[in-house]
């Protein structure tokens, strides 16, 4: 039908879009705005986070252990240790990004007061923008919701410092029941699932919220909540250059409002190269169970790991999926926390089998990728490889993972939004070069 009217584009489409990858070198471009050794073009200075993989000593970029700190804080002081009896932790972080200081317990108590206050949707929109022509994506739901909420805000427009704060604030404590009621809609329109529809309790912290809302019995015990409190706050910021967080920082910049600059920020995490890289990353450990009869027998594992190296298994891509980072080279500080909580979680369930087969895919994967691929930089476990496992153990579903993320990550947002309406003052505008030689002669339409 397309080529019976002449539109030719369907044909074309690869063609008319190729870009000669030699002009990169050329014109010295900062492809994926990416030095030529990996590291990130310097885009902009922050006080909220610092994602550290690596030195430059006399120009040359050296592996070092990972480090992430929030506010100056290290994540591994902020998050402790398994034994350590705080159980919440997320709120606690969250006021840590939005303020710049960790809370006195009564100003925590304070700020988990107005976050609750906050849970409630407006009246007839559940019905309206959740349960109605219902994606199947959750994100996508995520990001409706939050664009219709625009309209329920009669300063949608304000960029008064008060307004921002309120709404960031609405937008962490809501999306936690949005995510949920999302996915069970989803459920009942494409896999003819019951329709759960909990009311929140007040007093529960977040990640007791989500576990609440989404179980239909609505149980679950202590270690499982503080384990789904962890993984929040393990995602809760990731410093000013991922993806998300600069989609934030680029739609600021613009001066527009903040729910469409927080919707742009949850379309930018669902992508498989971003947040929704999860996905990618479990549907490879599952391979890797049925391809490897003994999880326990090293040649056998690297013997798969192999054949994914050499795009003969999985997707055929050539990526052990789970293993590398754009900065982190010898350590993730999320994967080594996340590990450290997944194997107390592990031990002695029927998971323990599959964590210990995850931990052999790390352990192994760098000599592979060194011996198939020459590889010879430092390559270490993200923080999804073991994150899926962790909601899995949780008995959460896999259309939850990125929005779990989502939610987490509103709070570094909202920081870094605040920080560039203060500090920013400057439209994000990057420049492209163009690549045709010349102009062109125009023609009237009719001697083409």
């Amino acid at each position: 039908m397309v080529n019976e009217h002449g539109f030719d584009l369907y044909n074309r489409f690869t063609a008319l879009n190729q870009v000669d990858s030699s002009f990169y070198e050329r014109f010295d471009v900062k492809r994926g705005l990416r030095n030529q050794d990996g590291t990130g073009v310097l885009a902009g200075v922050t006080n909220i986070a610092n994602v550290h993989g690596y030195m430059i000593s006399d120009g040359v970029k050296v592996p070092d252990e990972g480090s992430l700190q929030i506010r100056g804080y290290e994540l591994y002081d902020l998050l402790g240790t398994p034994e350590d009896p705080r159980r919440f932790r997320y709120e606690e972080l969250a006021y840590l990004l939005l303020m710049g200081e960790l809370p006195t317990r009564e100003q925590l108590e304070e700020f988990i007061v107005v976050i609750d206050e906050e849970r409630e949707l407006p009246e007839g929109f559940t019905a309206s923008m959740i349960l109605r022509d219902t994606p199947e994506n959750v994100m996508n739901t995520l990001a409706r919701t939050i664009i219709s909420l625009y309209a329920h805000d009669v300063d949608a427009e304000s960029r008064e410092y008060d307004h921002e704060i309120r709404t960031a604030i609405s937008l962490i404590s809501r999306l936690p029941r949005i995510m949920v009621f999302s996915h069970y809609a989803k459920e009942a329109r494409f896999n003819h699932g019951s329709m759960i529809m909990h009311p929140f309790i007040p007093g529960q912290s977040t990640a007791e919220t989500i576990l609440s809302m989404l179980r239909p019995d609505r149980q679950f015990t202590e270690e499982e909540a503080r384990m789904l409190d962890i993984m929040l706050c393990i995602h809760a910021e990731h410093g000013g250059g991922n993806n998300s967080t600069f989609t934030t920082r680029v739609l600021t910049s613009a001066d527009t409002d903040a729910y469409a600059t927080y919707a742009a920020a949850i379309g930018s995490l669902k992508g498989s190269r971003h947040g929704g890289a999860n996905h990618k990353i479990r549907a490879m450990q599952a391979e890797a169970k049925c391809e490897i009869d003994d999880w326990d027998n090293d040649d056998e594992v690297v013997d798969y790991l192999t054949r994914v190296v050499k795009k003969q298994a999985f997707d055929h891509s050539g990526l052990i999926y789970g293993m590398g980072h754009a900065v982190y080279t010898k350590s993730d500080p999320r994967a080594v926390i996340c590990k450290q909580f997944a194997r107390q979680l592990a031990e002695g369930s029927e998971f323990e089998r599959e964590f210990r087969l995850l931990e052999s895919i790390e352990r192994l994967s760098p000599a592979v990728l060194r011996d198939v691929k020459g590889t010879k930089k430092d390559v270490c476990a993200n923080v999804d490889m073991y994150s899926g496992l962790v909601y899995t153990m949780l008995g959460i579903p896999e259309d939850l993972f990125t929005p779990l993320f989502a939610c987490a990550r509103m709070a570094g947002w909202a920081a870094h939004r605040f920080e560039e309406i203060v500090a920013g003052k400057r439209i994000i505008r990057p420049a492209y070069k163009a690549t045709f030689h010349g102009s062109r002669d125009y023609k009237p339409i009719d001697e083409r």
